[in-house]
């Protein structure tokens, strides 16, 4: 009697386990490498993971995950060399890049540089248009080059901490990052790459096909486009003030829903803000959606598509 109850258990969890959890499930033909957002680093001393859990939750049902460390700040030209430099460091013929924030500009710059290693591009919550915050605070800044050099200076130092804390070694320039990221910064970007994956003329994604230098490519994006989603979550006041940049138009606290549009749009009205999309601050994050699903079922969605 025990043993058919345990049997009995066992058929209950499989049925309700659904597919997400088989085996397989998120086993992409190609590895997934992770790029992170401005201010951001693969770990720190092992302890912080800039995306906070994901990595195990992808490899935990078949993934082959990579993280990068790129600069802390700096421009998403110099970014995407960087991680073009560390594409070719590794073996794998090709890579499913992740994207978060500046991450999604400074991986198309990557495959600008070296696109037969890129299988597919997914932006989550990317500055594909530029930020409307980057605008406000470039013109607070600007105007005033003591204060500008003054804010550069700090952030730079925190930045060379995190190198120092990280294990890396990535040049800085907060001035540089935070050009890059205004809608000139942007325009100008997309310009030298040809605009492909973004689109110039509309708020809409384009085609999942990306052809660069030759080579085909998929690209996807998502965002979320709620400030504040977790009174518990002490970045979420902040996110809030910020979101006050864009006038009322569904955004994330520093990226609009027009703004991260790439490719094939998969949602941009996810319950989530900036943050929450790597599911932080340590797991504090939206009580309504589990960012860390969306890159399970990205994964999934690749493994179907061959990649």
């Amino acid at each position: 009697m025990r043993k058919l109850l345990v049997s009995l258990v066992a058929l209950i969890a499989v049925a309700f386990s659904g597919p997400s959890l088989a085996t397989g499930y998120t086993q992409t033909r190609y590895p997934i490498l992770l790029v992170h957002g401005l201010t951001g680093f693969s770990t720190i001393g092992g302890l912080i993971d800039y995306f906070y859990d994901i990595p195990w939750n992808l490899e935990r049902s078949g993934a082959k995950v990579y993280t990068v460390s790129v600069s802390f700040v700096n421009s998403s030209e110099l970014r995407g060399q960087q991680l073009a430099s560390y594409i070719n460091t590794l073996p794998d013929p090709k890579f499913n890049l992740f994207a978060h924030s500046q991450g999604a500009p400074t991986a198309r710059v990557a495959a600008a540089l070296v696109p037969s290693r890129i299988a597919s591009i997914t932006s989550i919550d990317g500055v594909n248009k530029g930020s409307k915050v980057a605008d406000v605070i470039a013109g607070i800044l600007q105007p005033n080059p003591s204060l500008e050099n003054g804010v550069a200076s700090l952030v730079n130092a925190l930045g060379d901490l995190v190198n120092l804390l990280s294990g890396a070694n990535n040049p800085q320039d907060a001035v540089a990052a935070m050009e890059t990221l205004t809608t000139p910064g942007t325009t100008d970007l997309n310009n030298a790459l040809g605009w492909k994956g973004v689109n110039r003329y509309s708020c809409a994604g384009t085609n999942e096909n990306v052809s660069i230098g030759g080579y085909n490519m998929k690209f996807f994006s998502w965002n979320g486009d709620s400030p504040f989603t977790n009174v518990l979550d002490l970045s979420d006041p902040v996110l809030s003030i910020t979101s006050l940049a864009f006038n009322g138009e569904p955004n994330d606290g520093l990226v609009s829903a027009c703004e991260s549009m790439m490719g094939k749009v998969i949602s941009t009205s996810y319950d989530m803000n900036h943050l929450d999309a790597i599911n932080q601050l340590f797991g504090v994050r939206s009580i309504w959606l589990d960012p860390v699903s969306l890159y399970r079922q990205q994964a999934n969605r690749l493994v179907n598509l061959g990649l």
